[in-house]
């Protein structure tokens, strides 16, 4: 608050603005953990798959237990008993509801779902096809969320040049309808965040998809 002129330094704040100024920073966490540049921690997640099951809950009381992913990301693949990786495609919600048959199987799974929707034990659901043998095991890149606080005195770790990027970006956030910003504050906020940004973003990587090629003759104008 000392950011928009709310408090002098070192001033501390009332029990009512501890609580209204906590609930605020988690939102404003949470608002930017979905926001790919800004993720610091891209992790690998596996897990053993288990013959003919095609669906796996994933969060902390999930049958994947770890920390809910935001998002599973390429590259995904499946692993088998002699170490042979096999790429596994992430897909979208309207490309798997086009599978007819998505217990068909036993084999190596090509393709991944996952539907992140919150259930009653906060976990996800990932769906694999086609149905898999026994002896293998899946490995996943998730986006991982970012630390939210229970309390004014939780302590972070963060990478460089995060604690300004969230101290000035909140600050802006907490202004919203309160009061107007400084074109200091606004500036810090901007370069932060564009600094986090390019620490974040990854170099592209041309592929071109294998296709027959055919050798034809002829002209433009008239055809082949």
């Amino acid at each position: 608050m000392r950011m928009i002129g709310e408090k002098e330094r070192g001033a501390t704040l009332d029990a009512n603005e501890q609580v209204e100024t906590l609930a605020e920073l988690n939102t404003f966490m949470e608002g930017e953990e979905i926001k790919r540049l800004n993720i610091y921690s891209i992790s690998e997640v596996s897990t053993t798959l288990t013959a003919s099951t095609t669906q796996y809950t994933i969060g902390t009381n999930g049958t994947i237990a770890v920390v809910r992913p935001i998002k599973i990301v390429d590259p995904c693949w499946i692993r088998d008993a002699s170490g042979y990786d096999t790429p596994v495609d992430v897909v979208e919600r309207d490309a798997w509801a086009r599978i007819v048959d998505k217990d068909s199987g036993w084999t190596t799974p090509t393709a991944l779902y996952y539907n992140y929707d919150f259930t009653a034990t906060s976990t996800g659901t990932i769906e694999v096809y086609p149905s898999p043998n026994g002896g293998l095991s899946l490995y996943m890149t998730a986006w991982k969320p970012l630390q939210s606080f229970a309390s004014l005195t939780t302590q972070v770790l963060l990478p460089p040049g995060y604690q300004l990027m969230i101290e000035s970006n909140f600050a802006i956030h907490l202004a919203a309808g309160l009061t107007p910003i400084s074109a200091e504050l606004a500036k810090i906020a901007r370069d932060s965040m564009a600094a986090i940004k390019r620490l974040n973003a990854t170099s592209p990587i041309a592929r071109l998809d294998t296709m027959p090629v055919y050798s034809r003759t002829g002209s433009i104008l008239t055809g082949p």
